[in-house]
C-alpha cells in the first residue's frame, strides 16, 4: 500500500479524485489524503502550520471528510509521500514561494520524517480563462505554463531536489492533440477555464499521479471515469488512450531529467 498526503487546494482536490481507482485498476493500492482550502497559497499553508490551525477540509480514501490541521494529518498515517504546491494564481511567480515553501518543508520533515516530499506542478489556465489572475500572465496560456514550470523547477531545487508531479506538463502535452486542442475546436480539459474538467481533466491528473507514485505505466489502464448524472462526460476509449499517453510522456520526461 502506498500512502500520499497532499497539502493543497482545489487543484490537489482535482488531482486526487481518481487516483485510488486508477491505481486499483492496475492492481495497486494507493490511499490519498488531501488538505483542502480553496485557493490556498504556500504562505497561508505555512501560517496554518505555524498556528497549528484546524483550518482544512481533510479528505482521505475510505473516510469521511473532517476538519484537520496539517500536523494532525501528518501524524495520522505513516505517509510514503507528502506533496506541496503553490496556489495556481501565484504558480508562475517564484518570489511568492519563499520563504514559505522551505519553512513548510521543514515542518513536514519534523512531523513526517519518513515521507518523500514531492512538488505538485499545477497547470496553466485555458486560453479564454476568465480567472482574475490570468491577466498577470498576459492572458497567454503558453507564457503561464513556461513561467510556472520554471518556478516549480526552482521550488523543487530549493527543498533538496524534490521530484515533481508533472501535472502542468501533461496538460500541455494533451492540449497538443486534436481531441483536446481547444484553440482549434477540440475539447477543453478545464471545466471553468482553470479547474480540471470533471472526468477527462481529472483522469489525466490521476494518471500522472499514479505513474509518478508507483512507477507503473498507465498505458492501457482499464479505469473509466463515469458520473451517473452526466453520462455524456464519460470518456471514449480513444480519449482515454490520448490522456494516458500524455501522462506517460510527461512522467517519463521528468524521470529522464
Amino acid at each position: 500500500m502506498i500512502k500520499v498526503l497532499a497539502i493543497g487546494n482545489s487543484f490537489s482536490d482535482d488531482a486526487r479524485t481518481f487516483v485510488h481507482q486508477i491505481a486499483q485498476a492496475a492492481g495497486l493500492d494507493v490511499v490519498i489524503g488531501n488538505l483542502y482550502i480553496g485557493g490556498c497559497s504556500l504562505e497561508r499553508h505555512w501560517q496554518n502550520a505555524k498556528d497549528d490551525a484546524v483550518a482544512y477540509d481533510y479528505s482521505k480514501t475510505g473516510c469521511e471528510n473532517r476538519p484537520a490541521s496539517i500536523r494532525q494529518a501528518l501524524e495520522e498515517e505513516n505517509w510514503d509521500y507528502v506533496t506541496m504546491q503553490q496556489a495556481s494564481h501565484f504558480s508562475g511567480m517564484p518570489e511568492t514561494y519563499q520563504p514559505y515553501l522551505n519553512q513548510l518543508s521543514a515542518y513536514v520533515r519534523q512531523y513526517a520524517p519518513g515521507a518523500e516530499q514531492l512538488i505538485h506542478e499545477t497547470w496553466a489556465y485555458e486560453i479564454d480563462s476568465a480567472h482574475p489572475a490570468f491577466p498577470d500572465y498576459g492572458r497567454d496560456q503558453a507564457k503561464m505554463y513556461e513561467r510556472l514550470r520554471a518556478a516549480y523547477d526552482q521550488a523543487a531545487g530549493d527543498i533538496g531536489g524534490a521530484r515533481i508531479i508533472p501535472s502542468g506538463d501533461a496538460f500541455q502535452i494533451a492540449r497538443r492533440h486534436p481531441l483536446f486542442d481547444y484553440a482549434h475546436g477540440g475539447q477543453s480539459l478545464n471545466r471553468d477555464g482553470f479547474h480540471a474538467s470533471l472526468t477527462k481533466g481529472r483522469c489525466l491528473l490521476g494518471y500522472v499521479w499514479v505513474e509518478t507514485l508507483t512507477g507503473v505505466s498507465v498505458i492501457g489502464n482499464g479505469f473509466v471515469p463515469a458520473l451517473p448524472d452526466y453520462p455524456e462526460l464519460t470518456p471514449t476509449a480513444e480519449e482515454l488512450a490520448v490522456l494516458q499517453r500524455a501522462a506517460h510522456e510527461a512522467v517519463a520526461a521528468r524521470r529522464q531529467g
